[in-house]
């Protein structure tokens, strides 16, 4: 009972702290990209901080090494809204590919535009894959980093499904590496309902993938399966 009321608080917090955010991301973009940026990251600082106070779930991270100097891709693994967060912290000025829908919601969408994600239609198959690497290779050449959940969706605990092809050719086209993002946060913040556990979620980031001039096919499998076998390590390991 206790986690569940620990975790409605925060909750109401969370959802409570988009509206003013939001607005204040807005409010400041005439100063420039980054001041709204920066708006943003004190958000995510705060939400994790409170996350952590009121809920006790906190997080650590593995394989900075393998952070590249250049703007990358990072394929991240989802399974709940916590490593939506967490990526902010994780890498640094970043985008990232969504869906479009997001940006049609009062203030969420608002702050979102403000940011300059790459939002598309998931239905549209070829254009929306198009839409990224045209879209992508002009925020890497600013020295932005791409975020993408090439699953498209939040997988349950130890579910996946086949990764989409864009990060893949975006990099390919942009001359840019594959970063492949592994954690288990579906364990603590589970996609549904709204209890957080108390835990702490374990974030590996893995060795750069290099894809220029293999099978984007190949290439996927083999960033799929390193983040799968890692979740799956991760698990094991908490048993």
């Amino acid at each position: 009972m206790l986690t569940l009321i620990r975790s409605t608080l925060f909750t109401v917090i969370l959802f409570g702290s988009v509206v003013p955010h939001s607005l204040l991301i807005v409010l400041v973009r005439p100063f420039g990209y980054r001041t709204s940026y920066r708006v943003m990251m004190l958000w995510a600082h705060a939400t994790l901080w409170l996350c952590k106070k009121i809920c006790g779930l906190d997080f650590q991270t593995e394989g900075q090494q393998n952070i590249p100097d250049k703007a990358s891709v990072v394929l991240l693994k989802h399974s709940s809204t916590y490593e939506t967060i967490v990526q902010l912290l994780l890498f640094p000025c970043q985008t990232w590919v969504l869906k479009r829908e997001l940006m049609w919601a009062p203030f969420l969408g608002w702050g979102l535009a403000a940011l300059r994600p790459i939002a598309i239609n998931r239905s549209a198959g070829r254009a929306a894959v198009q839409q990224v690497v045209e879209k992508g290779r002009q925020r890497l050449e600013e020295g932005t980093w791409i975020m993408i959940f090439p699953e498209g969706t939040r997988m349950k605990p130890g579910a996946t499904r086949p990764y989409g092809l864009s990060g893949t050719l975006l990099a390919q086209e942009s001359g840019r590496v594959l970063v492949p993002v592994a954690h288990n946060s579906g364990n603590f913040w589970p996609r549904r309902g709204l209890r957080k556990y108390r835990g702490t979620v374990r974030f590996c980031i893995g060795p750069p993938v290099d894809p220029a001039g293999k099978d984007p096919r190949a290439v996927n499998a083999e960033v799929q399966n390193w983040i799968e076998e890692k979740v799956a390590e991760m698990n094991r390991q908490s048993e």
